[in-house]
């Protein structure tokens, strides 16, 4: 069997500041820009993965009422799942993308479990992480 990952998804509350995080602090190409009814699915992707989409859906579409809410709530405290990026240098990227005015909620450190890593909170309030590659 040969399984690889075509689409991710991330809540979101507000695409056009999702937009600026994902397209011009970490460098992704907008693939797919898809509104109707009231719900917006944008989808996006780092240029060395053409096939790979992160699809920034309106926070809480298509679920009952009360699930939305609850989500749209943990959203906001930054309590739902986010994404770990990998990088040849944390540092340079680290610094290219808080110079763009991301929330830093992690500066780069060398982790106990063997990675260098950094993190930041996405507008909506999801965590990206970012890892340098292993060398070798």
């Amino acid at each position: 069997m040969d399984l690889s990952l075509k689409y991710t998804f991330l809540e979101v509350d507000d695409h056009e500041a999702a937009l600026a995080f994902y397209r011009d602090a970490l460098g992704f190409e907008v693939r797919q820009d898809v509104s109707m009814e009231g719900a917006r699915w944008l989808t996006v992707g780092p240029p060395s993965q053409p096939a790979l989409g992160i699809v920034l859906q309106t926070a809480g579409v298509a679920r009952p009422a009360d699930d939305a809410q609850a989500l749209r709530e943990l959203l906001a405290k930054g309590s739902l799942s986010g994404l770990v990026l990998e990088t040849d240098s944390v540092d340079d990227t680290f610094e290219s993308v808080r110079a763009t005015g991301a929330e830093v909620l992690q500066e780069p450190m060398d982790q106990p479990y063997g990675t260098r890593d950094c993190a930041f909170r996405d507008p909506a309030g999801n965590q990206v992480r970012i890892n340098q590659r292993a060398k070798g």
